[in-house]
């Protein structure tokens, strides 16, 4: 049985100008252990659906559809004291910007320990061990230290490691991760990859990790999902969708990839942008952008799945 398996999840933004449907019936599975990309230009949803997985989507929006089995459960259905017990203990989520999950008023080893308290029964002794472990688990050197330090104190790239430090003090079995790297530096961006990889490896916590940026993706995670004006519109195997898309979005998006033999020359760009969800062309949203559109793609593609991997596309690449 899948860890995480999410089944046709629609979610709706009410508004003045009318319903901006930002999830279209998204479907996939997240095995323990796995690590599951997902890709997409601003807009694409991705965000709408970590944020939908941990039950935190605010009016005017609301989830209109679908199902989300976690462990065999289906979370739709949880209570709001049922999903206090499962946030910052079976699943956790590390947002883009660490002020967003750290009280700026609240020592660092105070916050992290607060975790712990929350669902666990252990003494000031235990948390502070299990604090400094975390801490230490993410780089951060003198943890004993840093436990007295207030947010601000501490540079972005230390934040943003105490954030991940919160989210895996209690052992979860599933990460969501919402483009936490976008704001640091390469060589942070790279250390931090490098320990949430180690971290599903060796705990069996599986990750979702959100991003813009198919490079990050590549070598972290197992499987790859590429959003679209809310819909997944190719999931497979991450170094196949890399080395042999099948939609024509994929194709665009990795070759926009700086590369070194590119120095000097014009980097490629997906003509046009991504359409408001309130104005969506009839059938592929990616239609208007696309050089292979044809009239069947005023219907919208279905999906089509084989060898592992699926797209939504009536002309793929090669199939």
């Amino acid at each position: 049985m899948a860890l995480l398996e999410v089944r046709n999840l629609v979610t709706q933004f009410h508004t003045g100008a009318g319903v901006a449907k930002a999830l279209d019936d998204v479907s996939f599975t997240l095995e323990k252990g796995k690590v599951l990309g997902i890709v997409g230009e601003s807009g694409s949803g991705k965000s709408v659906t970590a944020f939908s997985l941990m039950n935190l989507i605010d009016a005017p929006g609301r989830i209109s559809g679908g199902e989300i089995i976690f462990k065999g459960e289906n979370l739709r259905e949880a209570s709001a004291k049922r999903w206090s017990q499962l946030r910052g203990d079976r699943i956790a989520m590390v947002f883009q910007d660490p002020m967003m999950s750290l009280n700026p008023v609240m020592r660092i080893g105070a916050q992290l320990g607060e975790t712990i308290a929350i669902h666990r029964k252990a003494s000031r002794k235990e948390i502070e061990t299990r604090v400094c472990d975390a801490l230490r688990r993410v780089g951060i050197p003198a943890p004993e230290e840093r436990m007295r330090v207030y947010p601000h104190e501490m540079s972005g790239g230390m934040r943003q490691r105490v954030a991940i430090a919160n989210a895996i003090i209690n052992h979860p079995d599933l990460i969501i991760a919402d483009e936490p790297t976008t704001a640091l530096d390469v060589t942070i961006q790279a250390q931090i990859l490098y320990e949430m990889k180690q971290l599903a490896r060796e705990s069996g916590t599986a990750l979702i990790w959100i991003t813009h940026d198919i490079s990050v993706v590549k070598d972290l995670a197992d499987d790859l999902c590429v959003m679209y004006a809310g819909r997944i519109i190719e999931r497979g195997p991450v170094q196949q969708v890399i080395q042999q898309p099948l939609h024509p979005y994929t194709r665009g998006l990795i070759d926009s990839l700086p590369q070194a033999e590119y120095q000097g020359k014009r980097l490629y760009s997906i003509p046009g942008a991504t359409p408001p969800l309130l104005r969506l062309p009839p059938g592929c949203a990616f239609a208007p952008r696309c050089s292979r559109a044809e009239r069947a793609c005023q219907t919208i593609p279905p999906v089509v799945a084989a060898g592992g991997r699926e797209h939504r596309c009536f002309y793929p690449l090669s199939a």
